[in-house]
């Protein structure tokens, strides 16, 4: 008590602060308007099946007018949390506890708003009808008028049926041949129970094919507020003044509400200001100027000195671990998310926070894995066995079984691991852990992938099989190859009448004379000599032999008396012992493929496919020191001698034994032991044979203990009274005698003279006793207190001797378990990231860290989000993004020649308006990304040549059949679509040329200042160049003020402009910094960040001034380079220091040739796609990028680190003047001047702009005179606006 005392004392001698704690604020909303919970937990219920779907359904179909416990009427007008209550109070007669924890969890993410939108979506396509609350529709027909209904049904049969989607909701019907009404409406509400007790009654009838699909008629007008994703504030560094010195406007912002300190770890230099407001409540305001004084004392942020640092990781460690175990992940949070603030007292290692993409990962492992643990409760399975049986290491499906390939009888074509031509191969395993390019085939020097056929050399594909195994082999991948031939096996039939055995005794000749490659060859040879459609003849294996030995005679090899019948039992034996079933069969590593995957168009894709999916397999098993030298078979432990489809099959036929019929029990010894088999007997029990069966279960379930029995009887013919008198009388039995008097009953009924005799009386006496007994296996749930019930262990992985600061940013992540209410029990705002009392003398840059598929934008705020001075600010700065898009993914391929389709474009949209948005195939994986909202989409290839090359060949993940050219795609999740593509034959050589002629200018900018120079660089380019222009500008980073202008800007002075953007894909690799991610998009997405019209880019800084026509470099000769760069200066001689391409590395990698600037460049987009150069950059910043000291100046080094694969054309010197590099005299020969960083002066950029360009001055004085105009014309709008409403209110009656 005494410190706090000597504490306040102390601050009432320091002076009062100037102004309050600053903030910064950040929110996230959808595009699309709110959905109501209602809806949302409903597609959470369907999830979990459709039966749950219509129970939810049917229990809230009328919850607008619902009562309570205490008969209170409850309306949806009342508080939002009594309506949220009663959503829950539904839902949980259908969930269990863990499970309502979930859907408590999926309604605070929204993660099913998406799911009601796309509904939203596809209701608008049909349209509806007007004035409709809600509607239906009958084959094509809309209504509202419930009396038309059975109109419409008379002759829908006549119409096509409707198409349906996978996600929608379609009721059990009897008759799935009747016609189909979709229900457009909104549960809850009376409109939706009108129509639906009215589908109803149809549907039990069989009349209709009954579909619910949600429908709003009044869509809310706010957004959805989106969480699960994280907001760094990260310190920019100073060294080169990059801030624009234009005064913000004053005004509100929507989400600057005002902020408490509620922080559970509310801890500033010792002072723990939680339990003090706590146990000194008298104190409060004392205590809150207390805590702003420490923190602005705290906030100076003196810098540390090397020697401070070197041991503080360890000291960081010690104080989480001294925490008590309650406190430690909260103080491990503070002390990452607010590291720059406490490195004075102890520093953190890169506790870098992690994005952890809840909608499509978190949140769908925690739902799984509850119903695996609901699941195993529901056998009675205890907690501890639960936790040990779901750490268990399952076997994927698809690959369960596999046989044992190390036979004799197995003709190996090659081996990786003795052969010369693998030589240069490393053969060290750990290669397998090397990073390489996502989708790089590792070439190392071990026999981890094989491929066996089993061939009849006599069958019409067996051909196409063995050519598709030389193409593996002619390229090197590194895939074992072996054949066996299964030929007749009779001593009677030699090689001279069967052409099977022929090729297989010529096989053995060559395989001994010379060797295995070359016997492979020659059957290629001998198959190649078979006319399309025919099969193999003695005469085509004699044709080879006689040409590659003339010299030996034909009859000692094929004749009765060749000593070359090696492994011809053998084959036909190994193929019969495996049981793997009809010819020709292929094993990728002992694992039969499916006979549709024997297709020679389908087989190489799904080859290599299976070996990237092996590789992640053996790069687990390395990893875990489980390799060393085995055979990949060895490690394997779903190798079976034999497959046995009827046992072994992985797709199995259940039957629900879980509902409770007339002809269905289920009973068990009543002692209380589990039993954990069941056998269901399933026959005609009036039959013989039904009663035989049931009779030796019966004796079979004496023996054993652990075995329980069900019984259904299934007549053989209608029954009646007559015939189905042994089956009623066990039924009878089981319904009302104990499990162990009805056993004995039945046992007697079983055997035949008991049933005849029983029969020819025709009638039973049956003694009931005092009680009949049930019984039911309950269900104990276990009610689990917290979200997420689960074991944690953190490690500390210290670093010793640190020189820099590991994390220099704020972070926070948005996520909240539960939806939160007002005091007035009304929604709360909505999740926000908040960062309070920030230090003011640091500048601070806003990223977002979103899940993969969501494309974000900024769309209000008043400041400069990349350049944020709290000095300079009054209180809070608001920021609000808006999640524009979610991301359509694929990958494509062409099954002829297994590559990605050079220049296929796919568009997107809906059949009213067939291209919403388009793409074209990246080469890197055949990638291809589309945006587009929630909602029913049409993907199809573009109309034109793309259409003309290609036709769809197969896809997965889409809603259309298999044989589709236009693809429906629903998008409400957030999973990517494979489509793969074949050519044409007719177009087998043709590829996707078009051109536009106009001059193309591509240029990034982000932070107010560098907008500012971009509108500049604008007018430089436009007051100079005679052809139209049209500029590109990547929208990602794009403040809104910048994207709000530039459509009046563009008017005014005639030019055209086009916003572009990509999601940087996830398969490659990050980069963390705004600055960083900014220069790999000027180089690495030149090839698909923009449509296939456009043949030349030029790429102008936003920081530089144009003097000349750019035509010139529009129309300069490149000599073949796909793009051409200036190289840097060297004329300014007192710079030759800072010359770092001089020495070192890039003295010896250029040999001679120039170091190229970023700043200006021309690309030949059509080079630079057809020598895929964007494939090479993209491959080469994989593998540098690894090594944080690689690629400094990324967009510049990495162009220049390619120059041997990827050759620079130079341009002339006059093409960029920078001050920096170049001296004095040069300056007036420059077609454009950049405003480069100077190393050694490092003056700001306003500041050498004034100075060293004259005409600079006058350009920014004439963009801020068009921008005035802009928001002179934006005012008078808002005000005429504004004179409508009130004029609108007038005539109302309102006071005027």
């Amino acid at each position: 008590m005494w410190m706090l005392c000597a504490a306040l004392l102390a601050l009432g001698s320091v002076h009062s602060v100037n102004g309050d704690s600053k903030a910064v604020t950040t929110t996230l909303t959808t595009k699309w308007p709110s959905t109501p919970l209602l809806l949302e937990a409903s597609e959470f219920l369907a999830e979990e099946s459709q039966d749950k779907f219509w129970d939810f359904v049917e229990a809230t179909q009328n919850i607008e007018n619902d009562h309570d416990d205490y008969q209170t009427v409850v309306h949806i007008s009342d508080t939002d949390q009594a309506y949220y209550d009663l959503i829950l109070k539904r839902a949980s007669v259908l969930l269990s506890p863990v499970q309502l924890n979930l859907l408590k969890f999926a309604l605070s993410l929204r993660a099913y708003s998406s799911t009601v939108h796309s509904f939203q979506q596809i209701a608008s396509n049909e349209p509806p009808p007007p004035g409709c609350e809600a509607f239906f529709n009958v084959h094509g027909q809309t209504s509202c008028d419930a009396e038309r209904l059975k109109v419409m049904l008379d002759d829908a049969l006549e119409r096509p049926k409707p198409y349906l989607f996978k996600g929608d909701h379609k009721f059990p019907s009897a008759n799935p041949d009747a016609p189909v009404v979709i229900l457009y409406a909104e549960l809850g509400t009376k409109e939706f129970s009108r129509f639906h007790q009215l589908m109803l009654a149809k549907a039990n009838k069989g009349l209709i094919t009954y579909v619910l699909r949600h429908f709003l008629s009044n869509p809310s007008k706010s957004k959805v507020h989106l969480s699960g994703y994280g907001v760094e504030l990260a310190i920019k560094n100073q060294e080169y003044k990059a801030k624009d010195d234009t005064q913000v406007q004053a005004g509100a912002d929507v989400n600057a509400t005002v902020i408490g300190e509620n922080d559970p770890v509310d801890e500033v230099q010792g002072f723990l200001f939680g339990k003090l407001k706590t146990n000194y409540p008298e104190l409060k305001e004392q205590l809150k100027e207390l805590r702003k004084h420490l923190i602005e004392s705290t906030n100076e942020m003196a810098p540390l000195k090397v020697w401070q640092m070197q041991d503080l990781s360890f000291q960081t460690a010690a104080r989480i671990l001294a925490a008590p175990s309650v406190d430690a992940l909260n103080v491990m949070r503070d002390l990452s998310q607010n590291f720059p603030t406490k490195c004075d007292v102890f520093v953190i290692v890169m506790l870098q926070p992690c994005i952890l993409c809840v909608f499509c990962s978190v949140f769908d492992v925690l739902r799984n894995e509850a119903r695996v643990m609901e699941g195993l409760r529901s056998l009675l399975v205890d907690t501890p066995y639960i936790h040990d049986i779901l750490k268990l290491n399952i076997q994927p499906s698809d690959s369960d079984y596999a046989v044992d390939i190390r036979s004799p009888a197995v003709n190996w074509i090659n081996n990786l691991e003795t052969d010369g031509r693998y030589a240069s191969w490393p053969s060290n395993v750990q290669e397998l852990l090397r990073p390489t390019f996502p989708g790089v085939i590792r070439q190392i020097r071990k026999n981890f992938h094989n491929l066996v056929m089993i061939l009849d050399p006599t069958l019409e594909n067996t051909a196409v099989l063995i050519s598709v195994a030389e193409m593996f082999y002619s390229n090197n991948i590194p895939l074992r190859i072996g054949v066996v031939f299964v030929v007749n096996d009779s001593d009677e039939v030699d090689g001279m009448q069967d052409a099977g055995v022929a090729l297989l005794r010529a096989f053995n000749y060559i395989a001994d004379d010379i060797d295995s490659q070359m016997a492979f060859d020659a059957v290629i040879s001998m198959l190649n000599r078979v006319p399309s459609g025919g099969k193999l003849k003695v005469e085509h294996v004699v044709g080879v032999l006689e040409k590659r030995y003339p010299y030996v005679e034909i009859s000692s090899i094929l004749g009765p008396d060749s000593a070359y019948d090696n492994n011809r039992k053998e084959g036909k034996a190994y193929y019969e012992q495996t049981g793997v079933g009809p010819l020709p069969v292929v094993l990728y590593n002992g694992m039969p493929l499916q006979r549709e995957q024997l297709d020679p168009d389908e087989l190489e894709t799904v080859v290599m496919h299976k070996i990237l999916e092996t590789t992640s397999f053996f790069q687990r098993t390395v990893y875990l020191v489980r390799i060393a030298c085995l055979s990949p078979i060895d490690s394997m432990p779903n190798v079976v001698p034999r497959i046995n489809s009827r046992i072994l099959s992985t797709s199995r036929n259940y039957l629900d034994l879980a509902a409770t019929s007339k002809f269905l029990s289920d009973w068990a010894h009543n002692d209380g032991i589990i039993r954990p088999v069941t056998f269901w007997v399933v026959g005609d029990f009036d039959q013989p044979s039904g009663r035989q069966l049931l009779y030796d279960a019966i004796r079979h379930m004496k023996t054993s203990n652990n075995v329980r029995l069900g019984v259904i009887n299934n007549p053989s013919e209608n029954p009646s009274n007559e015939k189905s008198l042994i089956a009623r009388a066990i039924w009878a039995a089981m319904q009302t005698q104990t499990a162990n008097n009805a056993k004995n009953f039945i046992t007697k009924m079983a055997k035949e003279e008991t049933a005849q005799l029983s029969v020819r009386a025709g009638s039973f006496r049956c003694l009931y006793l005092d009680s009949c007994h049930f019984l039911f296996l309950c269900v104990p749930t276990q009610v689990l207190k917290q979200l997420v019930n689960v074991n944690l262990r953190v490690f500390m992985n210290c670093q010793s001797k640190l020189s820099d600061l590991p994390l220099k940013s704020f972070y926070r992540y948005v996520l909240e378990p539960e939806i939160s209410f007002m005091a007035d029990s009304s929604f709360a705002p909505g999740p926000l990231a908040k960062f309070l009392d920030m230090p003011q003398s640091l500048l601070f840059t806003l990223n977002l860290n979103t899940p993969e598929s969501w494309m974000v934008e900024s769309v209000h705020t008043r400041y400069d989000l990349d350049n944020i001075y709290l000095e300079e600010i009054d209180s809070v700065v608001a920021a609000e993004y808006e999640l524009e898009y979610l991301l359509l993914e694929g990958h494509c391929f062409d099954v002829t020649t297994g590559q990605p389709p050079r220049g296929l474009q796919f568009t997107l949209g809906t059949a009213s308006n067939p291209v919403i948005v388009d793409t074209i195939v990246m080469a890197n994986l055949g990638y291809f990304q589309l945006k587009a909202n929630p909602g029913a989409w049409i993907l199809r290839l573009r109309k034109g040549r793309s259409d003309d090359i290609y036709k769809i060949y197969s896809h997965d993940g889409t809603d259309s059949p298999a044989e589709a050219d236009d693809l429906i795609v629903v998008l409400n999740t957030f999973k990517s679509k494979i489509i793969k593509v074949k050519k044409k034959p007719d177009m087998m050589n043709e590829e996707y040329k078009e051109k536009e002629d106009v001059i193309n200018i591509f240029s990034v900018a982000s932070g107010h200042l560098y907008e500012r120079f971009l509108r500049i660089m604008m007018l430089s380019v436009i007051k100079h160049t005679k052809t139209p222009v049209k500029f590109w500008f990547l929208k990602n980073y794009l403040s809104p003020t910048f994207k709000e202008f530039i459509p009046y800007m563009a008017e005014k002075y005639g030019f055209q402009y086009e916003l572009v953007q990509y999601k940087w894909p996830r398969w490659l690799h990050q980069q963390t910094e705004k600055q960083r991610i900014i220069w790999g998009y000027k180089i690495l997405f030149l090839d698909v960040l923009f449509p296939l019209a456009v043949d030349k880019i030029l790429f102008v800084d936003a920081d530089q001034i144009v003097r000349t026509d750019l035509k010139e470099l529009r129309d300069f000769d490149l000599e073949g380079a796909p793009y051409g760069y200036t190289p840097f200066c060297e004329s300014r001689r007192e710079m030759d220091g800072y010359r770092f391409w001089k020495s070192g590395y890039w003295a010896s990698h250029l040999a001679g040739r120039k170091y190229h600037i970023s700043a200006l460049y021309v690309v030949d987009l059509k080079k630079f796609r057809k020598i895929a150069a964007g494939d090479r950059l993209r491959g080469q910043y994989q593998g540098l990028s690894q090594d944080p000291n690689s690629l400094s100046n990324l967009d510049q080094d990495l162009p220049n680190n390619m120059i041997h694969q990827v050759p620079i054309k130079s341009l002339p010197q006059e093409w960029l003047w920078c001050e920096t590099w170049c001296d004095d005299a040069s300056k007036q020969k420059a077609k454009t001047i950049d405003l480069c960083n100077n190393p050694q002066t490092k003056e700001p950029k306003l500041q050498a702009a004034v100075r060293i360009v004259a005409e600079w001055s006058n350009y920014d004085q004439e963009i801020k005179g068009i921008y005035n105009n802009f928001l002179e014309e934006k005012e008078r709008v808002h005000s005429y606006h504004d004179n409508e409403h009130a004029i609108y209110f007038c005539t109302l009656g309102a006071d005027c």
